[in-house]
């Protein structure tokens, strides 16, 4: 399939590791031009170095104005952006009943203000130029909250609800507006989750992994690069007709349609 990426510009936030670097990955093996970005600068240059067409740019989205500075890096680096693929770390495991006032707004300014601030910059362009793709990185969660992750669950679902409604207003200017669940996938965020785990129950992380395979349909956790896939789909020219849909990648684990 041709994708119909090369030449295109995208920025993946969030890229030096896990989900996001192997969505920058597999973008830029479609023949994208890729401005991988993170808080760890050295990490995106040499992850940068390494592809065919790509920059590194040292970011921390929670800064003031840093959303508006890395979209002009970008632009400055390849020109308009045609991708955005929106991505962020998650915040701390917690219970809802314990969670704060303080922690629910930090987590809706990652998980939504920061996203919706990298939209806001890129979409302008998108418009006049008829084309372009946003694609979130969100999490099973939106769609069946995930125990102990109340922050979380939270906060992507609050950008779910605010990127369906931008894809309405958008899509007779050719720009889709999508997202993409994961779920069990192996991380080193998912990794984390499972130490936590292991620790409250008294088991090992081994143990922890084992329980939660048996209850995913495909028994196993997803590879990112299986993920990075789908995310490459949305993005490319023959998704062109899919907008404002959330795209599961959990092996079954979510029992429903």
């Amino acid at each position: 399939m041709d994708t119909g990426l090369t030449g295109r510009t995208v920025l993946v936030p969030g890229s030096t590791s896990g989900l996001g670097l192997a969505c920058a990955r597999q973008l830029a093996a479609e023949g994208a031009n890729v401005v991988l970005a993170g808080r760890r600068g050295e990490v995106a240059k040499a992850e940068a170095a390494a592809l065919p067409s790509a920059v590194g740019v040292e970011v921390d989205l929670a800064e003031a104005g840093a959303p508006e500075r890395l979209h002009d890096a970008a632009v400055a680096a390849f020109g308009p952006v045609d991708v955005l693929v929106l991505n962020s770390g998650g915040p701390a495991p917690g219970l809802a009943a314990d969670v704060t006032p303080e922690q629910m707004s930090e987590a809706l300014h990652t998980l939504l203000l920061q996203q919706q601030r990298l939209v806001r910059a890129v979409l302008p362009s998108m418009r006049e130029r008829g084309w372009g793709r946003i694609v979130a990185i969100g999490s099973s969660g939106v769609q069946q909250p995930l125990a102990r992750l109340a922050l979380s669950n939270s906060g992507r679902a609050a950008l779910a609800g605010y990127l369906k409604t931008l894809a309405a207003e958008v899509a007779a200017d050719g720009v889709t507006v999508n997202m993409v669940l994961p779920g069990r996938i192996d991380t080193d965020r998912v990794a984390a989750l499972d130490r936590g785990a292991a620790e409250r129950s008294g088991s090992t992380p081994e143990q922890t992994r084992a329980a939660s395979e048996a209850a995913i349909p495909a028994r196993r956790y997803g590879r990112p690069e299986e993920f990075a896939s789908a995310v490459v789909f949305l993005a490319s020219e023959a998704a062109s007709y899919v907008t404002g849909v959330q795209l599961r990648c959990d092996g079954g684990l979510v029992g429903s349609y």
